[in-house]
């Protein structure tokens, strides 16, 4: 079995969408995208467990954010430009509408919100957070803006009563 990887991240593999959807565009039903989601979720925890399977979701969403940020936003001069910019692109990429509830630059802790987002919004209650992937694309774009390595936990969640995914995001503990 080779360890040969196959599709190392790059954003050719995104395609050119106008040449190859000229007709639908950039766009599809969220019901799709939740379908590839918790499929995938479904068969990687049968196969690697659900420790390892959230482990998967956060690296490949901070992957993501690290990717998302570089490519469609910054750098920028100022936190206020990144948050605005930010909540302008989440909202017009229908990802979601984001807030930030407390930026404490010194500290560099955060808490913020994602409304109406894609993972969670409207899904029955389960009792526990299932936004891992949210949680490591915050952590990514985050990170690229602070140049800090970030924690970011969900401490709430649509799946455990609430109606908006709100996030904690504070400086990641030294590796031991």
């Amino acid at each position: 079995m080779s360890n040969e990887q196959k599709y190392r991240f790059s954003w050719d593999l995104l395609g050119n969408i106008p040449l190859g959807r000229p007709n639908l565009g950039p766009r599809t039903r969220l019901e799709v995208y939740r379908l590839m989601q918790f499929t995938l979720r479904d068969v990687l925890e049968r196969h690697v467990g659900a420790g390892e399977t959230d482990r998967i979701f956060l690296e490949a969403g901070r992957m993501a954010g690290v990717e998302f940020y570089r490519h469609f936003l910054g750098p920028f001069d100022s936190f206020s430009d990144f948050a605005n910019s930010l909540q302008a692109i989440f909202k017009e990429m229908d990802i979601g509408i984001l807030r930030f509830e407390q930026s404490d630059l010194d500290s560099c802790t955060f808490l913020l919100t994602v409304s109406e987002d894609m993972d969670c919004s409207g899904l029955p209650e389960l009792g526990y957070e299932i936004c891992t992937y949210d949680e490591g694309f915050i952590a990514g774009l985050l990170e690229e803006y602070t140049g800090l390595p970030l924690e970011v936990q969900e401490i709430d969640c649509w799946c455990t009563g609430s109606r908006t995914c709100r996030f904690r995001a504070r400086p990641a503990a030294p590796s031991a």
